[in-house]
Protein backbone atom coordinates (compact mmCIF):
# COMPACT_ATOMS: atom_id res chain seq x y z
CA UNK A 1 0.00 0.00 0.00
CA UNK A 2 1.44 3.69 -0.75
CA UNK A 3 1.12 6.02 1.84
CA UNK A 4 -0.14 9.74 1.24
CA UNK A 5 3.56 10.89 0.82
CA UNK A 6 4.13 8.51 -2.10
CA UNK A 7 0.78 9.24 -3.71
CA UNK A 8 0.71 13.44 -3.50
CA UNK A 9 4.40 13.17 -4.83
CA UNK A 10 2.91 10.34 -7.40
CA UNK A 11 0.24 12.88 -8.45
CA UNK A 12 2.03 15.94 -8.46
CA UNK A 13 4.87 14.39 -11.06
CA UNK A 14 2.69 12.31 -13.45
CA UNK A 15 1.08 15.67 -13.97
CA UNK A 16 3.42 17.90 -14.49
CA UNK A 17 3.77 19.55 -17.88
CA UNK A 18 7.62 20.06 -18.63
CA UNK A 19 8.65 23.53 -20.15
CA UNK A 20 11.10 23.08 -23.25
CA UNK A 21 13.09 26.44 -23.15
CA UNK A 22 15.54 26.82 -22.67
CA UNK A 23 15.71 22.98 -21.69
CA UNK A 24 13.23 20.59 -20.19
CA UNK A 25 12.03 21.79 -16.60
CA UNK A 26 9.23 22.02 -14.51
CA UNK A 27 8.49 23.76 -11.25
CA UNK A 28 5.62 22.53 -9.04
CA UNK A 29 4.36 24.02 -5.79
CA UNK A 30 3.22 21.56 -2.94
CA UNK A 31 4.28 18.72 -3.72
CA UNK A 32 4.63 16.84 -0.09
CA UNK A 33 0.92 17.06 2.20
CA UNK A 34 1.13 20.02 4.06
CA UNK A 35 1.26 18.06 7.28
CA UNK A 36 4.17 16.23 5.90
CA UNK A 37 5.60 18.89 4.92
CA UNK A 38 5.83 20.55 9.10
CA UNK A 39 7.35 17.21 9.74
CA UNK A 40 10.17 17.90 7.53
CA UNK A 41 10.78 21.50 9.05
CA UNK A 42 10.56 19.46 12.75
CA UNK A 43 13.06 17.39 11.69
CA UNK A 44 15.88 19.77 9.71
CA UNK A 45 18.98 19.08 10.98
CA UNK A 46 20.74 21.43 13.61
CA UNK A 47 23.44 24.12 11.66
CA UNK A 48 26.23 21.40 13.88
CA UNK A 49 24.59 18.14 12.26
CA UNK A 50 25.58 19.62 8.60
CA UNK A 51 29.23 19.15 7.21
CA UNK A 52 31.11 21.54 5.05
CA UNK A 53 29.81 20.31 1.13
CA UNK A 54 33.73 19.79 0.33
CA UNK A 55 33.70 17.07 2.98
CA UNK A 56 30.71 15.25 1.32
CA UNK A 57 31.19 15.66 -1.84
CA UNK A 58 34.69 16.63 -2.29
CA UNK A 59 33.07 20.12 -3.91
CA UNK A 60 35.47 23.15 -3.30
CA UNK A 61 35.17 27.03 -3.36
CA UNK A 62 31.48 27.15 -1.44
CA UNK A 63 31.90 27.27 2.06
CA UNK A 64 28.69 28.17 2.30
CA UNK A 65 26.97 25.31 1.30
CA UNK A 66 26.83 22.42 3.86
CA UNK A 67 25.64 19.04 2.94
CA UNK A 68 24.14 16.06 4.61
CA UNK A 69 23.65 12.52 3.41
CA UNK A 70 20.93 10.46 3.61
CA UNK A 71 22.66 7.36 4.39
CA UNK A 72 25.37 6.53 5.84
CA UNK A 73 27.44 7.65 8.90
CA UNK A 74 26.47 10.84 9.23
CA UNK A 75 23.04 9.71 9.07
CA UNK A 76 23.80 7.75 11.74
CA UNK A 77 25.25 9.99 13.94
CA UNK A 78 21.35 12.35 13.61
CA UNK A 79 19.27 12.39 16.99
CA UNK A 80 16.99 8.79 16.84
CA UNK A 81 13.65 10.89 15.56
CA UNK A 82 15.52 12.78 13.32
CA UNK A 83 17.52 9.39 11.94
CA UNK A 84 14.10 7.75 11.60
CA UNK A 85 12.48 10.49 9.72
CA UNK A 86 15.34 11.31 6.80
CA UNK A 87 15.78 7.69 6.15
CA UNK A 88 11.37 7.14 6.20
CA UNK A 89 11.87 10.17 3.19
CA UNK A 90 14.92 8.41 1.74
CA UNK A 91 13.07 5.34 1.25
CA UNK A 92 10.44 7.17 -0.37
CA UNK A 93 12.15 8.54 -2.81
CA UNK A 94 15.02 5.80 -3.32
CA UNK A 95 14.28 2.46 -1.46
CA UNK A 96 11.33 1.39 -3.17
CA UNK A 97 11.82 2.85 -6.32
CA UNK A 98 9.01 3.82 -7.61
CA UNK A 99 9.30 7.51 -7.31
CA UNK A 100 12.94 7.14 -9.08
CA UNK A 101 11.01 5.30 -12.21
CA UNK A 102 8.44 7.49 -11.88
CA UNK A 103 11.47 10.83 -12.78
CA UNK A 104 12.43 8.27 -15.06
CA UNK A 105 9.98 8.04 -17.02
CA UNK A 106 8.48 11.36 -17.40
CA UNK A 107 11.96 12.50 -18.66
CA UNK A 108 11.97 9.37 -20.74
CA UNK A 109 11.69 10.65 -24.19
CA UNK A 110 14.97 13.04 -23.54
CA UNK A 111 16.73 9.91 -21.85
CA UNK A 112 16.25 7.94 -25.18
CA UNK A 113 17.29 10.68 -27.31
CA UNK A 114 20.14 11.76 -25.15
CA UNK A 115 21.39 8.03 -24.88
CA UNK A 116 20.60 5.86 -27.70
CA UNK A 117 23.85 5.23 -29.17
CA UNK A 118 24.82 4.09 -25.66
CA UNK A 119 24.65 1.00 -24.03
CA UNK A 120 25.30 -1.14 -20.94
CA UNK A 121 24.56 1.72 -18.84
CA UNK A 122 22.90 1.91 -15.62
CA UNK A 123 20.80 4.72 -13.73
CA UNK A 124 20.86 5.55 -9.69
CA UNK A 125 20.02 7.72 -7.69
CA UNK A 126 21.15 9.95 -4.87
CA UNK A 127 19.59 12.46 -2.07
CA UNK A 128 21.33 15.10 -0.01
CA UNK A 129 20.41 17.75 2.09
CA UNK A 130 21.58 20.99 1.98
CA UNK A 131 21.78 24.11 3.60
CA UNK A 132 23.57 27.60 2.18
CA UNK A 133 24.18 30.56 4.30
CA UNK A 134 25.13 34.16 3.50
CA UNK A 135 26.96 34.68 0.71
CA UNK A 136 26.47 31.98 -0.85
CA UNK A 137 26.35 31.59 -5.10
CA UNK A 138 25.95 29.51 -8.02
CA UNK A 139 27.37 30.58 -11.44
CA UNK A 140 25.63 29.32 -14.20
CA UNK A 141 26.57 26.00 -14.99
CA UNK A 142 24.74 22.70 -16.56
CA UNK A 143 25.93 19.97 -13.95
CA UNK A 144 28.23 17.60 -14.07
CA UNK A 145 27.84 15.42 -17.67
CA UNK A 146 27.51 12.04 -15.26
CA UNK A 147 23.77 14.20 -14.53
CA UNK A 148 20.64 12.77 -15.84
CA UNK A 149 18.07 14.28 -13.99
CA UNK A 150 18.12 17.31 -11.16
CA UNK A 151 15.30 17.55 -8.64
CA UNK A 152 15.62 20.67 -5.69
CA UNK A 153 13.24 20.34 -3.31
CA UNK A 154 12.47 23.80 -1.59
CA UNK A 155 12.34 23.67 2.10
CA UNK A 156 12.36 27.27 3.86
CA UNK A 157 9.72 28.07 6.71
CA UNK A 158 7.72 30.98 4.90
CA UNK A 159 7.72 32.69 1.51
CA UNK A 160 10.22 35.08 3.23
CA UNK A 161 13.35 33.37 0.77
CA UNK A 162 11.10 33.31 -2.62
CA UNK A 163 14.07 35.57 -4.26
CA UNK A 164 16.78 32.87 -3.12
CA UNK A 165 15.30 30.47 -5.70
CA UNK A 166 17.33 28.41 -8.77
CA UNK A 167 17.80 30.65 -11.59
CA UNK A 168 17.77 30.15 -15.37
CA UNK A 169 20.68 31.64 -17.36
CA UNK A 170 21.11 31.92 -21.26
CA UNK A 171 24.40 32.62 -22.29
CA UNK A 172 25.00 36.02 -24.23
CA UNK A 173 27.02 33.98 -27.04
CA UNK A 174 23.96 31.57 -28.43
CA UNK A 175 26.24 29.39 -29.89
CA UNK A 176 27.85 28.27 -26.26
CA UNK A 177 27.53 25.06 -24.98
CA UNK A 178 29.02 22.70 -22.22
CA UNK A 179 29.09 19.28 -21.54
CA UNK A 180 29.05 19.71 -17.75
CA UNK A 181 31.82 20.79 -15.59
CA UNK A 182 32.98 24.29 -14.68
CA UNK A 183 31.10 27.13 -12.85
CA UNK A 184 30.99 30.24 -15.66
CA UNK A 185 31.35 33.64 -15.40
CA UNK A 186 27.98 35.73 -14.08
CA UNK A 187 28.85 38.33 -16.81
CA UNK A 188 28.66 35.94 -19.67
CA UNK A 189 25.05 35.24 -19.30
CA UNK A 190 21.22 36.92 -19.09
CA UNK A 191 19.30 35.83 -16.40
CA UNK A 192 15.98 34.51 -17.52
CA UNK A 193 13.52 32.71 -14.83
CA UNK A 194 14.03 32.74 -10.86
CA UNK A 195 12.26 29.90 -9.54
CA UNK A 196 10.61 30.95 -6.02
CA UNK A 197 12.11 29.62 -3.33
CA UNK A 198 8.80 28.74 -1.13
CA UNK A 199 7.91 26.54 1.37
CA UNK A 200 7.17 23.26 -0.23
CA UNK A 201 7.86 23.52 -3.81
CA UNK A 202 10.03 21.68 -6.62
CA UNK A 203 12.27 22.42 -9.48
CA UNK A 204 13.44 19.86 -11.84
CA UNK A 205 15.02 19.56 -14.89
CA UNK A 206 16.99 17.28 -17.61
CA UNK A 207 20.75 17.63 -17.87
CA UNK A 208 21.57 19.31 -21.36
CA UNK A 209 24.84 21.16 -22.74
CA UNK A 210 22.45 24.19 -22.14
CA UNK A 211 21.10 23.49 -19.06
CA UNK A 212 22.46 26.43 -17.49
CA UNK A 213 21.37 27.54 -14.31
CA UNK A 214 23.01 28.75 -10.46
CA UNK A 215 22.20 30.83 -7.49
CA UNK A 216 22.08 34.83 -7.35
CA UNK A 217 24.57 35.67 -4.75
CA UNK A 218 23.12 35.55 -1.04
CA UNK A 219 23.09 39.00 0.41
CA UNK A 220 20.39 38.35 3.15
CA UNK A 221 22.01 38.19 6.73
CA UNK A 222 21.77 35.05 8.88
CA UNK A 223 20.23 32.95 5.76
CA UNK A 224 19.97 29.06 6.50
CA UNK A 225 18.70 28.32 2.61
CA UNK A 226 17.59 24.78 3.28
CA UNK A 227 16.80 22.14 0.25
CA UNK A 228 16.30 18.56 -0.37
CA UNK A 229 18.60 17.64 -4.22
CA UNK A 230 17.32 14.48 -5.65
CA UNK A 231 18.99 13.91 -8.74
CA UNK A 232 19.43 10.38 -10.99
CA UNK A 233 22.99 9.71 -12.57
CA UNK A 234 24.82 7.31 -15.14
CA UNK A 235 27.33 4.77 -15.19
CA UNK A 236 28.75 2.48 -17.37
CA UNK A 237 28.23 -1.08 -16.27
CA UNK A 238 30.68 -3.07 -15.23
CA UNK A 239 31.46 -6.62 -17.62
CA UNK A 240 31.58 -8.41 -14.26
CA UNK A 241 28.35 -6.77 -12.43
CA UNK A 242 25.71 -9.20 -11.53
CA UNK A 243 22.96 -9.39 -13.84
CA UNK A 244 20.08 -7.46 -12.75
CA UNK A 245 16.38 -6.93 -13.68
CA UNK A 246 16.38 -3.79 -17.02
CA UNK A 247 13.87 -2.09 -19.26
CA UNK A 248 14.36 -0.71 -22.58
CA UNK A 249 13.43 2.46 -23.04
CA UNK A 250 11.64 2.78 -27.10
CA UNK A 251 13.69 -0.21 -28.11
CA UNK A 252 16.82 1.60 -27.68
CA UNK A 253 20.06 0.16 -26.10
CA UNK A 254 19.68 2.00 -22.98
CA UNK A 255 18.57 -0.19 -20.09
CA UNK A 256 17.98 0.97 -16.83
CA UNK A 257 17.59 0.04 -13.38
CA UNK A 258 17.11 1.15 -9.88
Amino acid sequence: MFSDVEMNLAYKLGNANINIFPYPHFYLENIFPSDYYLKIQENLPNPEEMLPIEQVRNLKGYKERFALHLHGEQLELLPENKKIFWKQLQHYLIGKTNFANLVFSKFQPFIAKRFKEQGNLEFYAETLLIQDTTNYALGPHTDASRKVVTMLFYLPSDASQSHLGTSIYIPNDPDFRCQGGPHHKREHFSLLHTNPFVPNSLFAFFKTDDSFHGVEKVFDPNTRRWLLLFDIYYRQKAPSAKKVKTESVNSSKVKFSF
